[in-house]
């Protein structure tokens, strides 16, 4: 299978990492990011990662997304080993096949939340799968579809994050804090949404979090230490 495959063509297999490792430095001043990490993530599953500040949890999420390339060892996604892939090919495999979630939402300030998802969709010069509309509609903000970022809530605005991430039909969904801003209650809402989406989606997903209340909703949970990923 090519790197250029569809989301309609495509098999999903899921997220796997084999052996990774991520060094920065030489000599004294080398520092290990991750060692020898292996994870496996299945189509529909949602999977916690959790540990200290500067575990390495941020790295893991670079490293699978192909925004890093590891020292040693594999991510393949969908049959394809993007660690071979060059810069410009990992680029292209990001926006076809991976779909990241931030703290913040990241939406762009200008653009309302419909037009958000359809940005995507200008972006990779395809209509999506499932349709913005019922993108939004799925995450509970149809209402709101003509609302601006400045105009919608912490709650909200990661509704449309996670929408905007799945426009492209992503094979593996990376989630980096989701509910650092958000209060209990939404916190819950939030995750809850993540696992929703994954399963109904066939997405493998991987959330960063140091929120352990919300762990209820994910389907495995797993800890990081100096590096190295066990089970929590």
């Amino acid at each position: 299978m090519t790197a250029t495959a569809t989301a309609s063509t495509r098999v999903r297999t899921g997220l796997t990492l084999a052996d990774i490792t991520l060094t920065f430095g030489t000599g004294d001043l080398q520092v290990v990011a991750l060692d020898h990490v292996d994870l496996q993530v299945v189509p529909g599953e949602l999977v916690a990662v959790v540990g200290p500040s500067g575990a390495g949890k941020s790295s893991l999420l670079a490293v699978a997304g192909g925004l890093a390339r590891p020292t040693s060892g594999s991510v393949v996604v969908d049959g394809v080993d993007v660690t071979t892939l060059s810069a410009r090919a990992r680029a292209t495999f990001r926006r076809d096949h991976v779909g990241f979630v931030f703290q913040s939402g990241n939406l762009v300030p200008a653009l309302t939340a419909l037009d958000q998802l359809r940005l995507v969709e200008h972006i990779t010069g395809r209509r999506a799968t499932t349709p913005p509309e019922a993108l939004l509609e799925a995450v509970g903000m149809t209402a709101h579809a003509h609302r601006r970022p400045g105009n919608l809530s912490g709650g909200e605005r990661q509704r449309v994050g996670i929408a905007r991430a799945l426009v492209a039909s992503p094979s593996v969904l990376l989630v980096d804090e989701p509910t650092a801003a958000l209060d209990r209650r939404r916190s819950h809402e939030t995750v809850q949404l993540l696992a929703d989406q994954t399963h109904r989606h066939a997405v493998a997903s991987v959330m960063v979090t140091h929120d352990h209340d919300v762990l209820e909703h994910c389907d495995r949970v797993l800890e990081m230490v100096d590096g190295r990923l066990r089970p929590a």
